[in-house]
């Protein structure tokens, strides 16, 4: 099983990767809650055609737990994927993929603090090293770079995105016991409404941007790839291994999402890409060595 989670989660952030390379591509061809709302809509749509015998089945689970459902849709799907995008539009790529390093340790200490979940020093260490590989991501292999980093209103839009996945993630906990596209099916409905408000605000402000073809070509990559594929496998990997190792993954996502800019924009691979892929990837060996006995797992 812990195998199998390993390559869930390396495909999750893979894809996530792709979610905040394509993010990043929407600027000026669709708006964040457009874009927020439309991939929800889009994913629910596919995933209610193929979950009617599964939803029939869990439904009584799902009526007694619909409000836990919703909320994990509204925090984890809709939340920082409204904020990321909003960020996207003020802040540099260098301090997004430095503050969403973040939500590793802030799985760590809510994990801690709400539920004493154990962490060991070796798994601290492991978090640390792979912390460092994200960083010389961020900052292109030159560690100086980062003094000159200024907090600004995407910045902080970015620390609420990164708090709301955190959140999400310890908050898979209380998921009942229901097939993994009931449990899609439920949160995206819960994202989708969830998008109606702030995508009303976006209107009244004068703001939204209906998508072109450039905005479609996003809407679909999100609504299938990083909305459906990469939840399913991240929910599965935090049930196979729990959530503060689950979470260590995450900081994969901005080495994918190195890699994902070579390919689509042509940009240069660099000798520290190998470098922070190899602490990264070696951060997470340790720390899943150093795991306390035994595993803390999601019921």
């Amino acid at each position: 099983m812990s195998g199998r989670s390993y390559l869930f989660l390396i495909v999750t952030t893979l894809l996530w990767g792709g979610n905040a390379a394509f993010g990043k591509m929407a600027v000026g061809h669709v708006s964040p809650m457009v874009l927020t709302l439309s991939r929800w809509i889009l994913a629910l749509a596919i995933i209610s055609a193929i979950a009617g015998p599964q939803l029939r089945r869990d439904w009584p689970l799902i009526r007694r737990n619909l409000h836990i459902l919703l909320g994990l849709g509204a925090v984890g799907y809709t939340a920082f994927n409204g904020f990321l995008y909003s960020a996207l539009q003020y802040t540099t790529g260098v301090n997004g993929a430095i503050e969403q390093g973040g939500i590793p340790v802030l799985i760590f200490v809510l994990n801690f603090v709400l539920f004493r979940v154990p962490v060991t020093a070796v798994q601290i260490a492991g978090f640390a090293i792979s912390f460092f590989g994200v960083v010389l991501t961020a900052s292109h292999g030159d560690l100086a770079t980062l003094a000159q980093l200024n907090l600004n209103y995407g910045d902080a839009l970015l620390l609420v995105a990164v708090l709301a996945y955190a959140l999400y993630t310890v908050g898979l906990r209380w998921k009942p016991a229901i097939h993994w596209k009931s449990m899609m099916a439920a949160a995206s409905l819960g994202a989708a409404i969830a998008a109606v408000p702030p995508l009303l605000y976006e209107i009244a402000q004068a703001k939204a941007i209906w998508p072109d073809h450039i905005g479609i070509g996003v809407i679909l990559y999100t609504a299938i790839f990083p909305s459906l594929v990469s939840q399913i496998l991240y929910i599965k990997g935090v049930e196979g291994i729990g959530a503060n190792r689950a979470g260590l993954f995450i900081n994969l996502v901005p080495v994918f999402g190195t890699g994902l800019s070579v390919l689509l924009n042509g940009e240069r691979l660099e000798p520290f890409h190998f470098l922070a892929l190899v602490l990264v990837i070696g951060g997470i060996a340790i720390s899943e060595w150093g795991k306390p006995r035994p595993v803390e797992t999601i019921q």
